[in-house]
């Protein structure tokens, strides 16, 4: 099983994923970028699909401000090797995408398997 695409084509799959997300909701999102990486971190497992890096909007203070962007990254290998085909991985990264922004609003993993996003 696996897919494999450009890279150019991936990062148009994550940007149609972002571009999907609701304005208002977009909106709320503060300080944060989203980047492609191929794998997750060593001190990951590698079948980590994407990883939120910062401080949730419900902990921030008000000295957050005044450090870099939380980040997500949205891991390409992995995500190629679990689908199936090209349909399949833009509908993976979108739950990815979703996923982890969902995070950066203080939603944790149980609460998104309870919303069927995990």
């Amino acid at each position: 099983m696996g897919i494999e695409i450009s890279p150019e084509r991936f990062d148009a799959l994550v940007d149609q994923a972002l571009d999907a997300i609701p304005d208002e909701l977009a909106a709320q999102v503060h300080n944060l970028v989203v980047l492609v990486e191929e794998w997750p971190p060593e001190s990951e497992p590698q079948d980590t699909l994407g990883l939120y890096d910062g401080v949730a909007l419900t902990d921030r203070n008000d000295l957050y401000g005044l450090t870099l962007p939380d980040r997500i990254f949205i891991f390409r290998q992995p995500l190629q090797q679990m689908c199936v085909d090209e349909s399949d991985l833009a509908a993976e990264i979108r739950i990815t995408v979703i996923h982890e922004i969902a995070h950066h609003f203080g939603i944790d993993d149980d609460k998104l398997h309870e919303l069927g996003w995990a």
